[in-house]
Formats: C-alpha cells, sequence, structure tokens
C-alpha cells in the first residue's frame, strides 16, 4: 500500500498545485487531471486540491469520505472527477451507509472523452484495427503482430500495457469490448477483472501501469507494444503512434459524432437519480467507437457553507457558459453542449422545485459532508 500512496501524494505535490490553503479537496481519475489541476489553463480554482489516484480510488475516497486515500491525512473529501461510472451497488451502499449524514450525492458529466490505443511498430505508420482485432490483441487470443494482422512471417509479440487498479479507462474500453467479444470480456474498471476468465494469469511479456503513470511512455520502451489511455497530450492525429478504430482515429470531429447524440434527463424522477445523468455508449452507431464521458462526483449536502459555495463558484463557471470550452478542447476533451450545461444549471445550481440544488434546505437541514 505504501508505494501506490506515494505515487498519489507525489503527484499530488507535483502537478496538482496543491496549497496549504486549499478548502476544497478532490482527486480521482487519472484521464482529466491536467484538465483539472496542474496546467497553465486548468479549471479547478487555486484553492482546489487535485490527487490523481485513478477513478477506482477516487470513487472510494468520495463514497467513504477517507481523505487518506487521495494523500491527506486528516478532512473530506469534497468532490471527485471519475472515468468510471458510479455502480448500482455503490450508489446503493451510498445510501445506506452515508445518505443518511450526508445527503444525496451527485454525479454528472463534465466533458466527453475517449480511449486512445497508441501503439508502438516501427515497420506500421498506418495501424487500422477492428473491434474484433482488439478482442483479439487485448484478451490474448492472438499472441503475435503476424496473427493480429495475417502476415504469418511477422513473429513480434504483441505487449499490452494496461492500467492496474480501477480506471475509467479500462471501463470504457472494456464496455465496447464486452459489446463486441462479450465471451472475452465484462465491462469492468479493472482489467484483469474484466478480461474473462477473471483473475486469470496474463501472459508474461504484458505490462501494467499505475491509472496516474504514461501508458504511451510504457508503449514507447518497448517494440510491438500496444495500450490504451485517454486523449490528454496526445496527437490525435498521427496514425503512426495512434490506431484508427474501425477506420477512425480519435480526432475532434469524430468524437463529437459519437458522444453528442443523446438527451439530459428529461424527468423529475431521472434528474434525481445520479445513474441516468451519464449516458453509456457501448458501440456508437457514427464517429469514433471508444467514447464516453468524464464526471464529476459531489455531494448535495456540506456542512460547511464555504465549501458548497466555492463548489457552487466553479460548477456555475464551467456550465453556466461557454469559459472553460476552450480549456476543454485543448485537453482534447470534447465541451458540453448548451442543452447539457442548462439543465445540469438548472437541476442542481439554479436550485427546482425538485429540491437538487447543493445546500437546498428542504433536503440539507441537519445534513452534510463535514
Amino acid at each position: 500500500m505504501l508505494k501506490p500512496m506515494f505515487g498519489v501524494v507525489a503527484l499530488t505535490l507535483l502537478t496538482s498545485h496543491t496549497t496549504l490553503g486549499a478548502t476544497v479537496t478532490g482527486g480521482g481519475a487519472s484521464m482529466p487531471a491536467k484538465l483539472y489541476k496542474g496546467s497553465a489553463d486548468s479549471i479547478l480554482p487555486i484553492n482546489f486540491s487535485y490527487a490523481a489516484s485513478g477513478s477506482g480510488i477516487g470513487k472510494t475516497a468520495f463514497l467513504m469520505n477517507n481523505p487518506m486515500l487521495l494523500g491527506a491525512t486528516t478532512g473530506t473529501v469534497h468532490y471527485i472527477g471519475s472515468d468510471s461510472i458510479l455502480s448500482s451497488s455503490e450508489l446503493s451502499a451510498y445510501s445506506t451507509n452515508y445518505r443518511g449524514a450526508y445527503g444525496p450525492l451527485i454525479q454528472i458529466p463534465l466533458a466527453g472523452t475517449a480511449v486512445t490505443i497508441p501503439y508502438k511498430k516501427p515497420d506500421i505508420t498506418d495501424l487500422n484495427l477492428t473491434s474484433a482485432q482488439l478482442c483479439d490483441a487485448f484478451s490474448g487470443a492472438k499472441v503475435t503482430w503476424g496473427q493480429l494482422l495475417g502476415n504469418p512471417a511477422d513473429r513480434t509479440p504483441i505487449r499490452i500495457v494496461y492500467q492496474r487498479g480501477g480506471s475509467g479507462a479500462t471501463e470504457l474500453l472494456t464496455r465496447h469490448l464486452n459489446s463486441v467479444c462479450p465471451t472475452r470480456f465484462a465491462t469492468n474498471s479493472t482489467f484483469t477483472n474484466a478480461r474473462l476468465p477473471a483473475g486469470g494469469a496474463l501472459p508474461s511479456n504484458w505490462v501494467a501501469v499505475q491509472p496516474y503513470e504514461s501508458v504511451r511512455n510504457a508503449v514507447d520502451n518497448v517494440s510491438g507494444s500496444i495500450g490504451y489511455e485517454g486523449p490528454d497530450g496526445v496527437d490525435l492525429s498521427d496514425n503512426s503512434k495512434i490506431a484508427r478504430v474501425n477506420g477512425l482515429l480519435p480526432t475532434l470531429a469524430n468524437r463529437v459524432i459519437a458522444v453528442r447524440s443523446v438527451a439530459p434527463p428529461g424527468v423529475a424522477a431521472d434528474r434525481a437519480d445520479p445513474s441516468k445523468w451519464i449516458p453509456v455508449f457501448v458501440n456508437p452507431n457514427a464517429g469514433y467507437s471508444i467514447v464516453g464521458y468524464t464526471n464529476f462526483v459531489f455531494g448535495q449536502c456540506y456542512k460547511d457553507a464555504t465549501v458548497a459555495a466555492d463548489l457552487r463558484a466553479f460548477l456555475t463557471q464551467h456550465y453556466g457558459g461557454t469559459t472553460t470550452n476552450r480549456a476543454v478542447a485543448d485537453h482534447r476533451f470534447v465541451p458540453l453542449v448548451a442543452s447539457w450545461k442548462s439543465a445540469i444549471m438548472s437541476a442542481f445550481i439554479t436550485g427546482t422545485s425538485e429540491n437538487l440544488a447543493i445546500n437546498n434546505p428542504s433536503v440539507c437541514n441537519g445534513k452534510g459532508r463535514p
């Protein structure tokens, strides 16, 4: 446990610009970490911290209010970023164990995203893989590049680089693979559980990296490697380093087509249900094949009114207009369309008769994250 925790702490200190005066504590998904904190155009306010622990650890830290998982020794986990959707069992456990004291939780999309497929094969500069070939490679059904691409003379071993532990990128990838080859993959945020049989032995040349480590660097270290990671910091038009999937690169245009095809929750019961706010894309009819949303998870109720006000101000900045759209796009994510932003503002910020807004007195009287 010490090594992963050191990695979280180190990343928080080095890339998150955490200050001693930070009043709003969070972390989680590594895919959007630079968008949140640590870059010149990051969107979180200066008094927000963000520890890139991976979506799995982030969700646990928030649901159990355990700041130690995000590198802090005391305090409260006020929010997280997660590319992994809160499961029905996670939501049920939270309702049973914490909702009475903390109040409801809220889960909303922050931006559209994609899982890219970096590879290193010096003799190939235009790799194009079908979803079936991705199943073959990531399941281990094909162990050489020659087997995968129909060239028996090429005996180069396929070296898979996958993310260790709970990862939103893993969940997005395996959700797509499950739709194509369900006997080989389940949808799961942990790669070794998603690849069937769960917990089965992996080929000895496959490599795991921590969610906050670069898959791209691990792929580049050894010829014959292929992996998966988010879009930030990647030249999405370079087919010599990023594979096309079903003929398409994960360019902005191809991602926009895939993720902007659904409307926000339209009825009160759905708006009150955190599971209804995150669209699931299994195998889009158009655009890039492996897409989803990176999500923002927070509480409706906070005992510290300053924290509630700070969260409300950030959410208003991000969802109340277009001021953060440039940063979102520059970090290779897809900004939300106006209809989604308006729905989120109406439900959780400006408030409606549905009583969903942050620190609504009808819901939060005597309740709240400490």
